[in-house]
């Protein structure tokens, strides 16, 4: 398996749908352009592209070109081979404004003159808080699918008056993000899959609640990702290169924490941040950590990273779970910035890795995946 450039092929190569919403494309939202490539799919034989004998038959990939503006819906994305591409991440932003502790029967979501409005809110009979896997802006739940050149943004607000709100759950196998902003407050990015089991009844429902926890590997590349508690969280093994992850001020003596993995049991590899910039929005010196274990296994290493003066001298905060001090594995390698303070790790993380740079190469975190043709 690979993660391979079909989606810069030909046009005899592949369908393109012009989203525009000036009505100079071919639809005028997202969630109609998925709409679309479904039925041609389906027209089209499942989208199956003859090859040779001794070849297996591949599924012909759909390209979404997302004309510049602010579409504010929620788009699902459960089609594999799927490209949704903008020009520009500052010109085309996708953004909604959902919170955990808003009632699930807030109001419909999405666009009432298509037919894009969302059954899963607004439920006039159900009173309870949606909680956070139902306040994705953007759900990926697919196979070999790649963002780029987009903001997915949840503008709910801070997660103490709002609680946790998603701005792209990606949950499925060689996902390319690249150059894209992502872009929200406490829960920004899910990768999943969800953990074995919740700890709080309730706690996991949404689109993924009952499904099998399969592990998808996911790359992202050159884009920011901005938040302030656990903002990037979740089971997926991902490798972040060259991203700036910024955490933003709460004006609070703790400020955050940027990771929260729940790395499943017996897997190599975590999350892994190579060549990223670790940034603040206006952050006290020494307010964020690098991370906590959303459960006992989680794995994250940095690799050749910079980070700011708003990292804790400590790095990582263990959750008040002393389990996890012989489960998890945090770690550095060629970390550097004035928020490095190796002397100042906790004896159960690695500030100096052992395992060497190769060790993290995008070929051995993500097999195959990792190699770009």
């Amino acid at each position: 398996m690979e993660i391979t450039n079909h989606h810069n092929r030909t046009d005899r190569d592949t369908t393109t749908i012009v989203v525009s919403q000036h009505g100079d494309g071919d639809c005028v939202t997202i969630t109609e352009a998925l709409h679309r490539a479904a039925a041609t799919r389906e027209h089209n034989g499942n989208g199956m592209v003859p090859r040779r004998v001794a070849e297996r038959p591949a599924v012909e990939p759909i390209t979404i070109r997302i004309r510049p503006g602010v579409y504010r819906e929620r788009v699902e994305v459960t089609l594999p081979h799927i490209a949704l591409v903008g020009d520009d991440p500052r010109a085309t932003t996708i953004v909604l404004g959902i919170g955990a502790r808003m009632p699930a029967n807030t109001g419909t979501i999405g666009n009432a003159n298509d037919g894009t409005t969302d059954s899963t809110i607004g439920n006039a009979n159900d009173s309870t808080p949606l909680g956070t896997f139902r306040t994705y802006t953007m759900l990926v739940d697919a196979d070999h699918v790649t963002l780029r050149n987009l903001t997915v943004a949840n503008d709910a607000g801070d997660g103490r008056d709002v609680g946790q709100a998603i701005a792209l759950y990606a949950d499925g196998d060689e996902l390319l993000v690249e150059s894209c902003r992502i872009l929200g407050h406490q829960d920004t990015l899910f990768t999943g899959p969800l953990p074995p089991k919740e700890l709080q009844r309730g706690g996991f429902i949404g689109p993924k609640q009952f499904a099998p926890r399969r592990v998808g590997r996911q790359w992202y590349r050159r884009c920011l990702i901005a938040g302030d508690v656990d903002f990037i969280f979740g089971g997926a093994t991902a490798m972040f290169e060259d991203c700036e992850i910024r955490s933003l001020n709460r004006g609070m003596d703790v400020n955050g924490y940027v990771t929260a993995a729940s790395t499943p049991e017996g897997r190599v590899y975590g999350y892994v941040f190579r060549g990223c910039r670790f940034t603040a929005d206006g952050c006290a010196p020494g307010s964020v950590y690098l991370g906590r274990p959303w459960r006992d296994f989680a794995r994250v290493a940095l690799v050749d990273c910079e980070l700011g003066a708003h990292i804790h001298p400590d790095g990582w905060w263990d959750w008040d779970k002393p389990r996890a001090h012989d489960t998890s594995r945090f770690s550095g390698l060629g970390l550097h910035g004035p928020g490095f303070s190796p002397d100042r790790w906790p004896g159960w993380t690695l500030p100096n890795d052992p395992a060497g740079l190769a060790w993290y190469s995008p070929e051995h975190v993500l097999g195959e995946a990792g190699r770009i043709r």
